[in-house]
């Protein structure tokens, strides 16, 4: 992969990914090297269950590694402590957030939790980049509902804000667009594009918007089952990589179109 290594925000080496279960040791994928620099919209794409959650999972902390090493800069993910990480990694997941009477504003404003005293009571400097990222998702028409007055392509735009608000270089998000319909996941993904090249942030999501993913993203991960290609998006297209997502004889990759299409035959 292609990268500017004056500015790399992820790095893995060697990376070995799966789950330990008693004494048993499951790899879902091993010997994943890649690197992200500041400014990238990257794309990690693979059908269901081949591992892309467990790979997002590794690289966020939420599940340790089997072997390898994940960099984040220059400082193995290991070392760093979670409010730490919390400074450098901003996490938009696909989990519910529970139920509560919180307005849009707030919930963005939890986005400064690593940055606020014991009570939480904002400076200047926190509502600033609040307003920021308010700004930067054009949300502003929204932040005295309810959060749960939202629609799902409103609530995720207030998920994306409220990473903004952490003020971190690397953003990850774990299919952001499921549950959209096609305007709002043409939106998303424009929106997470904007923010790598407007405002350098380095953004990583996990999808199954193909289509969306080789028209906008930089770079892609393909997951299949011989393990992890990493490489800019139209090398990728070029040599044959995308075709390998999907081992079926059902759909066939049409270069010119950037999609997949049915066979007939």
């Amino acid at each position: 992969m292609i990268t500017n290594h004056s500015h790399i925000v992820l790095k893995t080496e060697n990376l070995k990914i799966g789950y330990q279960h008693k004494k048993k040791t499951l790899c879902i994928a091993d010997n994943i090297n890649i690197s992200l620099s500041k400014g990238q919209f990257v794309c990690l794409l693979g059908k269901n269950g081949i591992g892309k959650s467990t790979l997002i999972r590794t690289l966020t902390k939420v599940q340790p590694q089997l072997d390898g090493t994940v960099f984040i800069g220059a400082i193995a993910l290991e070392s760093i402590t979670n409010i730490d990480l919390a400074k450098k990694m901003s996490l938009v997941m696909t989990e519910r957030i529970p139920e509560s009477n919180l307005t849009v504003y707030e919930l963005i404003a939890l986005g400064r939790q690593p940055y606020t005293n014991w009570i939480g009571s904002l400076t200047e400097d926190d509502i600033n980049f609040i307003d920021l990222a308010i700004s930067q998702t054009n949300i502003k028409h929204i932040i005295d509902k309810r959060y749960n007055e939202l629609s799902d392509g409103q609530l995720q735009k207030v998920m994306i804000a409220r990473a903004l608000a952490q003020n971190t270089d690397l953003i990850i998000l774990d299919e952001p667009t499921a549950h959209l319909d096609i305007q709002n996941k043409v939106a998303i993904f424009k929106l997470l594009k904007t923010l790598s090249k407007k405002y350098q942030k380095t953004v990583l999501i996990s999808s199954h918007e193909i289509s969306l993913a080789l028209q906008l993203a930089d770079e892609l991960l393909l997951m299949n089952e011989k393990g992890l290609i990493a490489g800019d998006t139209e090398t990728l297209i070029a040599d044959g990589s995308v075709s390998t997502l999907f081992s079926s004889n059902l759909v066939t990759f049409d270069a010119s179109s950037k999609q997949f299409v049915i066979n007939t035959d």
